[in-house]
């Protein structure tokens, strides 16, 4: 990921869920390819990985962070992802910094090869045009991957206020209004982890040859 200090983006980890179609196992924690669905995120986009984000980090959900990485829950619990990039955004409001990112990354935990795709995404920032809400991939049947988009801060937190309440809102309520950018990237690096056959499938993924799919 080419760093582009003009342009620092905060990152919110959705990882609540129940991950009710794996037994109730915490998807955050879940190795897939031996890594954690956590560690394959802030690995492709921490220090350890590719070049840092330049912003702060949140995870929302009830499960283990590395030291430094802020953590929070909705209230109440289990409001959905609505609800949790709502109290993502609010931890990371109260973060005290001098300058707070124009754009937020939100992402869905269960997407192994999330912080490829998020570079991708990243890459656009210098050329998005204003008028331009929010920045996504499609996948192969043209469906939006809001929960792996960037966010102008603002217009995310207009589209969360003219909500009724955020707890059990759809994401598509939330978002389908906003004016998007839709960036092409490599297929492979799109989709998420639902069922322990989804598991067998992106390892068998990761497990090809090119080194660019494996990590």
């Amino acid at each position: 990921m080419n760093q582009r200090p003009d342009h620092p983006v905060d990152l919110l980890i959705l990882a609540g869920g129940r991950g009710e179609r794996l037994g109730g196992a915490d998807k955050a924690a879940l190795l897939v390819g031996g890594t954690s669905l956590l560690s394959r995120i802030l690995g492709g986009v921490g220090p350890d990985g590719a070049e840092p984000l330049g912003g702060q980090v949140v995870v929302v959900g009830q499960t283990l962070v590395p030291d430094g990485i802020l953590v929070t829950v909705e209230e109440p619990p289990d409001g959905g992802p609505v609800a949790g990039i709502a109290a993502g955004l609010e931890a990371l409001d109260a973060t005290d910094r001098q300058s707070v990112p124009e754009w937020v990354a939100v992402i869905a935990v269960d997407q192994p090869s999330a912080a490829r795709a998020l570079a991708t995404l990243r890459d656009q920032l210098a050329v998005v045009p204003e008028s331009i809400d929010a920045v996504s991939h499609v996948d192969a049947s043209n469906h939006r991957q809001w929960l792996l988009g960037l966010y102008r801060r603002d217009r995310l937190q207009a589209a969360l206020t003219s909500l009724p309440t955020v707890h059990g809102a759809s994401v598509r309520t939330l978002v389908s209004d906003l004016a998007w950018l839709t960036v092409t990237t490599d297929q492979n690096d799109l989709g998420d982890v639902d069922t322990w056959e989804d598991v067998r499938v992106w390892e068998e993924r990761l497990a090809r040859p090119d080194p660019d799919l494996r990590d």
